[in-house]
């Protein structure tokens, strides 16, 4: 997948500003890192990634 550093980038950001500007903890945010992590070596990554590959062209279909 081709976007995948943008939307780590994106990611990232909406992390930083909900920990910034919300009630979003650093515990939190790294439960959620770890969570991904793990998710990552399941059976589960490639729907995930196909999940949001197909999100991400309805998203950019509508622009």
């Amino acid at each position: 997948m081709m976007i995948s550093l943008p939307l780590v980038v994106i990611l990232g950001a909406v992390v930083y500003v909900l920990i910034r500007h919300t009630s979003l903890k650093l515990l939190h945010a790294a439960v959620c890192v770890l969570f991904g992590f793990y998710l990552a070596s399941t059976v589960a990554a490639p729907e995930m990634r196909r999940l949001v590959s197909i999100v991400i062209r309805t998203i950019g279909g509508l622009f």
